[in-house]
């Protein structure tokens, strides 16, 4: 991803973090409005999880789970997904599922015509 629509800074993270979430047992979804008129997406797994190789997959899997529901996203969000210990496991289906269940429930995705 491009790093214009990638949260990097420090700043960024602690203002999302304040903003709306939801939590499921695969991920952790933050979200806060932004004045962009695009989403930036914002990926954290911690050393709780495992060694690095374990957290780049976590952090893949879900990087791959957001690009492809980008299109279904209302725009001007600032988005987080945390990683928990069963992301790097859990079925990729069910991963899918999850994130549109909390994008659901934060009311993220676009309204169908």
């Amino acid at each position: 991803m491009k790093r214009a629509v990638t949260l990097k800074e420090n700043h960024e993270f602690r203002r999302t973090y304040k903003g709306a979430s939801a939590v499921s047992g695969v991920m952790v979804l933050y979200c806060r409005k932004n004045r962009l008129g695009r989403n930036r997406l914002g990926l954290t797994a911690s050393t709780k999880l495992g060694h690095a190789v374990v957290r780049n997959r976590c952090r893949r899997r879900l990087r791959e789970v957001y690009r492809l529901h980008s299109g279904a996203l209302k725009q001007g969000w600032d988005i987080i997904l945390v990683a928990r210990t069963r992301t790097a496991t859990v079925s990729w289906e069910e991963l899918n599922n999850s994130f549109l269940k909390l994008c659901g429930k934060l009311d993220l995705l676009e309204d169908k015509p």
